[in-house]
């Protein structure tokens, strides 16, 4: 869309030819902005940081630095795809789809990995990915209502899930194996603090949806 009225651009209203598929191909190129070639870079990493993080039986420290870089440019995307997407416009159906996707699909990956290895007890793996999908599903739920934005304490949420990983991907020892462990305690407690406020949030926002929409269906029978 340029906004140009048709009778300005070729004086007789009429598409000029070749019109569709240059309207197709504006699309196409508009799919290929930075903000989803991150998105896809982060996609492609997750198979790549398994393949590394596995190598020589997942326990060699320098195929895990490998794989802490890969995760680490993994994070790195994830901050700045999404600014840029909404600082210059470049917000794209697929990137509502795949930026969510791709979030999670590292995370889980290393997770995954971690407790698989024996590094991260499986409980805490599943209350992480059981607390991501759960709000993924329930964001779905509610979304007819309206939608429930990212809040401060789920992007620190996050900023602490990434560290606390990341460190358990390196082959740390002594102190900062002890301080591992406590930055994904606190991940975790971030992880269902959060998780409830998300809830809480779905629960009103959904109470006012079917509120106004029983005020509308309302006012439609006294209009009548």
């Amino acid at each position: 869309m340029t906004g140009v009225p048709a009778s300005a651009a070729g004086g007789t209203g009429r598409p000029a030819p070749g019109g569709k598929l240059g309207a197709a191909a504006v699309n196409q190129a508009s799919l290929w902005n930075i903000a989803n070639i991150l998105t896809m870079v982060r996609l492609v990493l997750v198979p790549g940081f398994v393949m590394l993080m596995l190598q020589d039986g997942g326990y060699d420290p320098a195929w895990r630095a490998w794989a802490w870089a890969a995760f680490a440019v993994a994070m790195i995307t994830d901050i700045f795809d999404g600014h840029l997407a909404r600082t210059y416009n470049l917000v794209t159906d697929f990137g509502k789809i795949a930026d969510p996707i791709a979030d999670k699909a590292i995370m889980a990956a290393g997770l995954i990995c971690l407790s698989a290895l024996g590094d991260l007890p499986w409980w805490v793996t599943g209350v992480i990915l059981f607390r991501e999908l759960g709000i993924t599903l329930m964001r779905f739920w509610v979304i007819r209502h309206g939608v429930i934005p990212a809040s401060r304490g789920g992007k620190v949420k996050t900023l602490a899930q990434g560290t606390a990983v990341g460190m358990y991907v390196l082959a740390l020892t002594g102190p900062l194996a002890t301080l591992r462990f406590w930055m994904m305690a606190v991940a975790g407690v971030l992880t269902v603090l959060t998780g409830l406020d998300y809830v809480r949030q779905a629960i009103v926002l959904r109470r006012q949806g079917l509120a106004a929409e029983r005020a509308a269906a309302g006012d439609a029978r006294d209009a009548r």
